[in-house]
């Protein structure tokens, strides 16, 4: 999705107007492979006040140490076998400003083509978000996720499809980078277009002990955004930099679908305070966009929220004596 600068009478530049849709080399790519990198969503400014709110609440950070290890001992995806995953959640409960970097992403007009393509429109935040951090030496995660579970058999609740042009996924994962990952760092890594896959995952391919070859690591810049569906075999190969690496780990679904319960019966109080019209939006349990849901678009003006006619509203009370049928 590229910006499209335009020019006024005096040749001065305007504002750049972004595409409102994936562009058909994205929507190829992604169904290819997956995973889609969004290039320099966030600004210089905008990283580093995430990683400023981050190191606000260094003291809240754990890290994963024995039996929570993301992986198996002595695996190639172990690291040195000291440093484990560093992990911190609730910045969408943090005191303003600190919360607003996270917040921000819920319904970000740069974001909202590739959420809408994805989900759907009527897209849902499904998880809590959190940070993932390693330091040099740390640990990676061993390979998960893909349409199948341990049996080879369809995982109904992790499903890519896409049919007429049209994507269909039950999750979508939204890594935000805060630090740079160059070649070799290690971090995300996937098995392009194992979206698609018909036979379970080796034990020794999960772990990093075979097919190190097809295991691939994108190449990004603080301040990009990785989007992948969750039936994507995807992991983390151990962190080799000298810089911390640090990502914001969103997962998102379709209006109807719900994957993860820390929505019911509510989010977190401190969570749904001072929220924007589009960030509530984006908060709404699963239910189906004809129930008057609010359904976050692209406007003239930015970001708007839209839902059913309040007329229409107003005939389904008088039909069925209740709100909602």
């Amino acid at each position: 999705m590229a910006a499209v600068e335009h020019a006024d009478a005096a040749g001065n530049p305007k504002r750049a107007r972004i595409s409102l849709e994936m562009t058909a080399e994205e929507k190829f790519f992604f169904d290819l492979n997956g995973f889609l990198v969004v290039k320099g969503v966030l600004s210089a400014e905008e990283v580093a006040s995430a990683n400023a709110a981050i190191d606000c609440h260094a003291g809240e950070i754990l890290e994963r140490e024995g039996a929570l290890r993301n992986t198996r001992e002595g695996s190639p995806l172990g690291g040195d076998g000291v440093n484990g995953r560093r992990e911190l959640a609730g910045m969408l409960e943090w005191p303003k400003p600190q919360c607003d970097p996270f917040r921000t992403l819920l319904a970000h007009s740069r974001l909202l083509p590739y959420f809408t393509e994805l989900c759907g429109e009527g897209y849902r935040m499904d998880h809590l978000p959190f940070v993932i951090m390693q330091r040099k030496g740390s640990e990676g995660f061993s390979l998960h996720g893909g349409p199948l579970n341990g049996k080879g058999k369809m995982n109904p609740t992790l499903q890519y499809r896409c049919e007429d042009g049209a994507f269909y996924n039950s999750l979508v994962a939204m890594s935000v980078q805060l630090s740079d990952h160059n070649p070799g760092d290690g971090g995300f890594c996937v098995v392009r277009g194992s979206h698609k896959i018909k036979f379970p995952l080796p034990d020794s391919f999960m772990h990093g002990e075979a097919g190190r070859e097809h295991v691939y690591q994108p190449t990004t810049r603080a301040g990009d955004v990785v989007f992948f569906s969750e039936a994507t075999v995807h992991g983390a190969l151990p962190w080799t930099s000298e810089h911390e690496r640090r990502v914001a780990l969103y997962r998102f679904a379709p209006s109807t679908i719900a994957y993860g319960r820390s929505y019911y019966p509510q989010w977190p109080s401190a969570m749904l305070e001072d929220l924007s019209e589009q960030q509530r939006a984006v908060l709404e349990p699963p239910y189906a966009n004809r129930l008057d849901r609010p359904v976050v678009r692209p406007g003239k003006e930015g970001v708007i929220v839209e839902s059913r006619s309040e007329s229409k509203k107003a005939f389904d009370r008088a039909v069925f004596k209740t709100g909602y049928f």
